[in-house]
């Protein structure tokens, strides 16, 4: 069977958005092997839980909204968009679901600032302007490359044909559409690729785990691959990855995920 993968609807409040963007997270993953499960952001807690049980995975799409800075410390700038606490709500219910059950989890752009925050990292609430084109949008088919760590899980994932090595990096070609960015990683999470040009933090990945155990499928990354699926192999290299880990999940042994008394 195929793995089923939740994909919450991008935001609460932009339909024209959510028309255009969805779409392309569910094909992106339908080629690569697995089946998407829309999650509603107006669905009940009961609702949104009961579609969750029914998944293997979690990918945390891209939104127009921002992360309410209020849950990394920080006030609002003008700069920052609107917050959205519908899209917040149900990316906490999946993201809440994934570590308990260690069910792998792949977050782009606002996927990965929220996954960050949820792990007690902060944000740059508005990246000033720079040499490089971090809003470029989805017109922009490579706005600037990303210093790849090699011996990273999106190291492992690239080609040298497209992503040569450099300076001891290898330099990936990426769409970028963001204003926002991770600040201060949260826990566990390494940083994996950054902006060669500013330092911006590209990609983090690192899955939490008990003493002796193999830690689940996290990554998250700051472009949008879903858009250049059919241009890049990294693209494709990251939803097969994504999906090859949801076909390989299984429940933990009640042992391993209840608290026993002594």
């Amino acid at each position: 069977m195929k793995p089923r993968i939740a994909i919450p609807v991008p935001t609460s409040n932009d339909l024209v958005y959510n028309q255009q963007s969805w779409p392309q997270y569910a094909l992106a993953v339908q080629r690569s092997g697995g089946e998407p499960v829309e999650i509603p952001l107006k669905a009940t807690p009961t609702e949104i839980a009961n579609l969750i049980n029914t998944c293997q995975a979690v990918l945390l799409p891209g939104s127009p909204a921002d992360v309410n800075p209020h849950k990394y410390g920080q006030e609002p700038i003008p700069e920052c968009a609107p917050t959205d606490s519908a899209r917040e709500n149900v990316d906490e219910l999946l993201i809440q679901d994934a570590h308990n059950l260690y069910k792998p989890i792949f977050a782009i752009c606002f996927g990965v600032q929220f996954l960050n925050v949820w792990r007690g990292g902060t944000l740059v609430q508005d990246l000033a302007p720079m040499p490089v084109n971090h809003p470029a949008g989805r017109s922009v088919a490579i706005a600037h490359n990303a210093a790849v760590a090699p011996d990273s899980l999106l190291g492992s994932l690239l080609t040298p044909e497209e992503s040569p090595k450099v300076d001891a990096f290898l330099h990936l070609p990426i769409n970028s559409s963001h204003h926002q960015a991770i600040g201060i990683p949260g826990d566990g999470l390494r940083i994996s690729a950054r902006c060669p040009q500013d330092g911006v933090i590209e990609a983090v990945e690192g899955g939490l785990a008990s003493e002796g155990a193999h830690a689940h499928f996290v990554l998250g990354i700051q472009w949008h691959p879903e858009r250049s699926y059919d241009i890049s192999a990294a693209s494709r290299a990251l939803f097969d990855r994504f999906i090859s880990e949801a076909k390989a999940w299984a429940p933990r042994p009640i042992h391993t995920s209840v608290v026993t008394a002594s």
